[in-house]
């Protein structure tokens, strides 16, 4: 099916009657026992209200128990829970399991064939960050771009669609999210050229309702040029005609980038659902001038029809790798002395971002790691960082190493996320401490081969507490740090808040660890799982009784030389010799771990 005709279906498929049908999901996050969603919520918080764990006894937590999914690669996500059955996902080949609370008896075990040959295809290790459930049914969004709906009862499959070429590098690694009536996906590939976009499917059929690319003329982007607004001037207007195809050379924004595999979220209010897009491709600059618009952009689309409603775009003319796919976390907030309603997004370009989700004014950006040197600032007026010419890889050009950038190409922070604790007003952050040295080299476009065009190595931050990570707390109203907990490795894990007054997270030497809400340098709890985490925490409750757990297995990119193998310190797009150290501290393996009060 074209766009256009995607498009239609669309327009015919906003009737509102089908607007009751998130219902379910609305129902199954509202009850605190479960935990329905990746993020726990619509509004991406990681917040729960569960408060049996407290920052009296979680001291005195213990293992409850584990689950080996029997796969090596890296663990990201977290398994979700709804009504007493645990759903849980695996990395390449996407095994999913249901698990019955009670006994942890598996009910169910599904999983499927893929092509082995997508494996080589997946720029930064085989994770894949999770399902959705809606209306008794599990969504997977496979490696190989195939989503399917999956009978929660059962295993079996009830429709599948393909999404993507796995052979020209469309893959899949994100998770999919149920909003109202339709099933939400995007697109991996941007180190092969992909060109981005997001779709909607209908939850019921598989059917697609709209896609919206990321780049290209203004009908398949799904942009009105009168309607579709952008912060400009110190002002929000319209962003005109061709405003993407404008800004690339010649018909580069077919091979463009602007990938979407990162977490969505939604506003009911607003009926918007907003992303981020990824990198321009290739990372080298010199072979794309222009602003390369929309990569790099938070988008807002109306839910129904896809339409774009305003667009940001973080990094113009990325040089860096700083993609733009990090979670968009909703959350009503005073903003300078005033009630906002926010979206909030910690960028890996290293500026944390308050913005309002209503109209897409930009309201805050500053700096979520002092170490950040390649812009000094966001000029507040045109919205655009004010880059710093000696960390401009363009500037060098081609085969010129530019040294010393910070943050590195994975970013201050990336994909793991973060939460919002509404009894604190602060935001909990997972951050990378990293920098590097980055040098592009040309490439030529050939469909289904990486189209990288650049060399970089990784580093810690010079000058500062030796480590590659802090775990800090954000003050989006005013955009500062208020605390900041030094970690030695990247936090590459998913933060969790909950009603107990704790902030609980992992790292990659694999240990989980909870801290005081309100003063993040009191470590309360601290245990080391089988391997790194680069999961996220998540909690529920059974029978009276609340649980914490997580995803341990290292992996993704900052663990991707142990995953896969590599030895090169340049392999892994520069992040293997920068993490070498991890194997003093953990192995490979993928594993849940549950933790409980004693009873």
């Amino acid at each position: 099916m074209t766009w256009r005709r995607w498009h239609i279906a669309a327009l015919a498929l906003a009737a509102p009657a089908l607007a009751w049908s998130n219902a379910d999901v609305e129902k199954n996050i509202a009850n605190s026992k479960n935990w329905a969603m990746q993020a726990g919520d619509m509004y991406n918080q990681r917040y729960s209200k569960l408060n049996q764990i407290t920052t009296g006894n979680v001291g005195k937590m213990q293992v409850a128990w584990t689950f080996s999914t029997g796969v090596l690669r890296g663990h990201e996500g977290s398994p979700l829970v709804v009504d007493g059955i645990m759903y849980l996902h695996s990395p390449f080949p996407n095994k999913v399991f249901a698990i019955n609370l009670d006994d942890q008896q598996i009910l169910w075990k599904y999983e499927p064939k893929q092509d082995p040959a997508v494996i080589p295809q997946m720029c930064c290790d085989t994770v894949n960050r999770g399902v959705a459930y809606a209306e008794g049914k599990v969504f997977l969004q496979q490696a190989d771009s195939t989503l399917v709906a999956l009978d929660a009862k059962t295993g079996k499959v009830v429709w599948s669609v393909k999404n993507g070429d796995p052979k020209v590098g469309a893959v899949n690694t994100n998770a999919p999210h149920v909003f109202k009536d339709k099933v939400i996906t995007g697109i991996s590939g941007g180190e092969w050229g992909v060109r981005g976009f997001l779709a909607a499917y209908d939850i019921n059929s598989g059917k697609p309702v709209w896609k919206a690319f990321s780049t290209g003329p203004d009908n398949e982007m799904l942009m009105d040029p009168a309607k579709t607004m952008t912060w400009t001037d110190g002002a929000l207007k319209p962003v005109g005609k061709d405003s993407s195809l404008k800004t690339w050379q010649g018909d580069q924004w077919k091979t463009g980038g602007g990938t979407t595999w990162g977490w969505y979220s939604y506003d009911k209010a607003t009926n918007l659902v907003y992303y981020g897009t990824g990198n321009p491709s290739t990372w080298n600059p010199a072979q794309r001038p222009g602003d390369n618009k929309w990569s790099m952009t938070i988008f807002a689309r109306d839910l129904d029809t896809g339409v774009a409603k305003w667009v940001y775009q973080m990094t113009p003319y990325d040089e860096w790798d700083f993609d733009g796919i990090n979670e968009m976390i909703l959350a009503d907030i005073n903003v300078k002395g005033k009630a906002t309603k926010a979206l909030v997004h910690f960028d890996r370009n290293g500026f944390g971002y308050t913005l309002d989700r209503t109209t897409g004014a930009l309201l805050v950006a500053e700096k979520f790691d002092p170490k950040v040197n390649w812009a000094t600032h966001v000029d507040m007026k045109s919205g655009r960082p004010q880059v710093v010419a000696k960390y401009s890889t363009a500037k060098g050009g081609p085969d010129v190493n530019t040294k010393g950038i910070c943050p590195a190409a994975l970013g201050s922070k990336d994909q793991q996320p973060a939460s919002f604790d509404p009894n604190t007003g602060l935001f909990y952050v997972p951050t990378n401490h990293v920098c590097m040295d980055y040098e592009p080299f040309k490439v030529e476009y050939t469909a289904g081969q990486p189209y990288v065009g650049a060399t970089l190595s990784m580093y810690p931050t010079p000058g500062s507490h030796g480590g590659m990570g802090n775990y800090i707390t954000w003050d989006a109203g005013s955009g500062k740090i208020v605390q900041s907990k030094p970690e030695k490795f990247s936090v590459w894990s998913g933060s969790l808040n909950t009603a107990g007054g704790i902030s609980c997270y992992g790292t990659l030497e694999g240990y989980l660890k909870c801290v005081d809400a309100k003063d993040i340098t009191k470590e309360l709890y601290k245990f080391k799982t089988p391997s790194g985490i680069i999961g996220n925490v998540f909690t529920y409750e059974h029978k009276g009784k609340q649980y914490i757990g997580v995803f341990s297995g290292i992996g993704g990119w900052a663990g991707i030389g142990m995953a896969a193998g590599l030895e090169k310190d340049t392999d892994g797009l520069g992040a293997v010799g920068g993490y070498r150290d991890l194997a003093k501290f953990t192995e490979l393996g993928g594993s849940l771990t549950v933790f409980a009060l004693p009873n």
